[in-house]
């Protein structure tokens, strides 16, 4: 089950996510990784609450994948 990566709450460090980054949007391409820091302070956000991978590359999540 995916949870819904707007929403802070469902986003731990730790996590396996799929995010898209800045220089992705247009194209919609996803990253897969691992979240290593919570970058978004709001509850939500309408794109996607932005966060860091273990790799460094920073984008927001679309797909929260397992926890």
């Amino acid at each position: 089950m995916e949870a819904d990566g707007r929403i802070r709450s469902n986003i731990q460090i730790g996590y396996s996510v799929e995010v898209v980054q800045k220089h992705h949007q247009r194209s919609g391409e996803l990253t897969e990784g691992i979240v290593k820091r919570i970058l978004t302070s709001s509850a939500n956000h309408h794109h996607g609450i932005k966060v860091m991978l273990e790799t460094g590359e920073v984008g927001r999540v679309k797909n929260v994948l397992k926890e």
